[in-house]
């Protein structure tokens, strides 16, 4: 009977936990917190007391505290700490669904600040080559057991750890802090050059004058557009991605139109799209900022080299894709694709009938023979090709980059040199002219590809070049983020996301404008 006694004290003294049974009939012993659990956050409740022995676990003195700590400092993550309510009497009432309802919380909080707050499939989708391999659940049950020891250390742990989000934070938690600067509406008008006189130059130099990009009021007659007013323009038009030639229109005046509060806000719907981002990452690889027309080239994960894009326009957006750079094609051939096709070359077809030639543009049938274009029907043309041969003209320039995608979009060289000049640069197709792209593939390649590929491209014939080493590749999207320097690099909104992360995030009930190209 010794054994039996025994089992029988250890029972006694330590009686089974409550927990199971009440998460398990949670609609009829805590129906308040019920109704706000769906199934999978119920089952992350249930695994997370199971690692805790099934015991309460906000009990143990200067825990709550410490969660209380770290959900204000949320603030400075972009999230509201408001949305992380606990109960405010855990002594009394029910304590255990007071415990419960804090762990769910807690999970929520460390979820929304390691993988975002919204799905990112619903506002910007990312299409990836290889399906995610993350656990998310189990990442978080790893920082949740964390914080049980250490709070801030799992805070920590559950922020990005990239260097995107670590200074966009940093920038944010100033400026949050901060009094709002204000700046007067700069009016409508024709476009104001250097050397103008305009009734809008007062107000220009006050907008100027708030946020520091002219030290003291211009000398010189008040509504003269000056040298002085017109550098200072310059460097607003470098630090939000325009044009810098110091002529303000439509573009450079949404910009420097957009509000104090606005502009604050702009960061937090940054912040949120680099926990996105965070995951896809790659220390080594290419990362293009659609948004500000720019790509950088990563190693050991901090930029080593950068350089300017042309990116698709808003009616045919470039996709945001994660993928491998896994061939070059060298002296491209180009093949109108489909949307191209349709809504520019046979429109330009039917009304010139020369257009062919002047493009040096070839017709093929569905097995790429030759056709002649008097034998097409170009109202009913049926099942053709257009493809234009390898040289100057091309549009394709002298490389392309492939990386697998659905989209048909690629990295390319591009005759259009002098559009690098402008900004914004939402001029493309939906592909990516970049400006200098052999620079960039050496940076790709090892020394003995660079040399083969130089002698595919010297010969003028087309090639397809495998690389040895696929290279990442991944299109994001964001309007904000800080540079080398430690300013903040804005971009114009050229696809208009950010109002609608804006409203779904909760922030100001005006919009961020779309800008157009000056």
């Amino acid at each position: 009977m010794a054994p039996l006694v025994a089992t029988a004290e250890d029972l006694l003294s330590n009686p089974p936990s409550p927990l199971p049974s009440i998460m398990a009939q949670l609609s009829t012993t805590c129906p308040g917190l019920a109704g706000q659990l769906d199934a999978p956050t119920q089952l992350r409740l249930q695994v997370f007391y199971q690692q805790q022995k099934e015991a309460l676990v906000w009990s143990a003195r200067g825990r709550l505290a410490a969660l209380q700590a770290q959900l204000r400092l949320l603030a400075d993550d972009g999230l509201d700490p408001a949305r992380y309510p606990l109960p405010q009497d855990t002594a009394g009432g029910n304590t255990l669904c007071s415990d419960i309802e804090i762990s769910r919380q807690y999970l929520q909080a460390l979820q929304d600040l390691h993988s975002g707050r919204l799905q990112q499939a619903r506002f910007e989708p990312l299409w990836q080559a290889q399906p995610p391999t993350r656990d998310v659940d189990t990442e978080l049950l790893t920082l949740a057991a964390t914080g049980l020891q250490d709070m801030a250390l799992a805070f920590d742990q559950a922020r990005p750890n990239v260097e995107l989000y670590r200074s966009l934070r940093r920038a944010y938690a100033a400026r949050r802090q901060e009094p709002l600067a204000h700046w007067p509406a700069i009016g409508g008008g024709p476009l104001l050059r250097p050397g103008m006189e305009d009734a809008r130059v007062p107000a220009l130099a006050q907008r100027l004058l708030a946020e520091g990009y002219l030290e003291s009021p211009p000398a010189g007659p008040e509504k003269t557009y000056g040298e002085e007013l017109s550098h200072a323009v310059e460097h607003f038009q470098r630090s939000h991605s325009l044009q810098a030639d110091g002529v303000i229109g439509p573009g450079t005046l949404t910009e420097l139109n957009i509000s104090p509060a606005l502009r604050r806000e702009q960061l937090r719907i940054n912040l949120e799209r680099f926990r996105w981002l965070a995951p896809d990452l790659a220390p080594e690889g290419v990362l293009v900022n659609v948004a500000a027309a720019q790509l950088s080239v990563y190693h050991d994960g901090a930029p080593v080299w950068q350089t300017r894009l042309q990116v698709g326009r808003a009616d045919r957006q470039t996709p945001l894709l994660k993928s491998r750079v896994t061939r070059l094609t060298l002296n491209p051939t180009w093949t109108v694709p489909p949307t191209i096709m349709r809504e520019d070359k046979l429109p330009a077809i039917r009304q010139n009938p020369t257009y062919l030639s002047q493009q040096n543009l070839q017709i093929l049938d569905s097995e790429g023979h030759p056709l002649a274009a008097e034998a097409i029907d170009w109202e009913r043309p049926g099942n053709i090709m257009l493809r234009q041969d390898a040289g100057p003209r091309n549009p394709l320039g002298k490389i392309v980059l492939r990386f697998p995608n659905p989209f048909s979009v690629y990295l390319h060289d591009t005759p259009s040199q002098p559009l690098f000049a402008k900004g914004p640069r939402a001029f493309s197709s939906g592909c990516v002219r970049v400006e200098q792209p052999l620079h960039l593939r050496d940076l790709l390649l090892t020394a003995a590809e660079r040399t083969r590929t130089d002698e595919l491209l010297a010969s003028g014939t087309t090639h397809e070049y495998r690389l040895a080493v696929p290279v990442p590749i991944l299109l994001g999207y964001w309007t904000v983020q800080v540079d080398s320097s430690g300013a903040l690099l804005y971009a114009p909104d050229i696809y208009g996301h950010d109002p609608l992360l804006l409203k779904a995030l909760g922030g100001a009930t005006s919009t961020l404008s779309t800008v157009r190209a000056d």
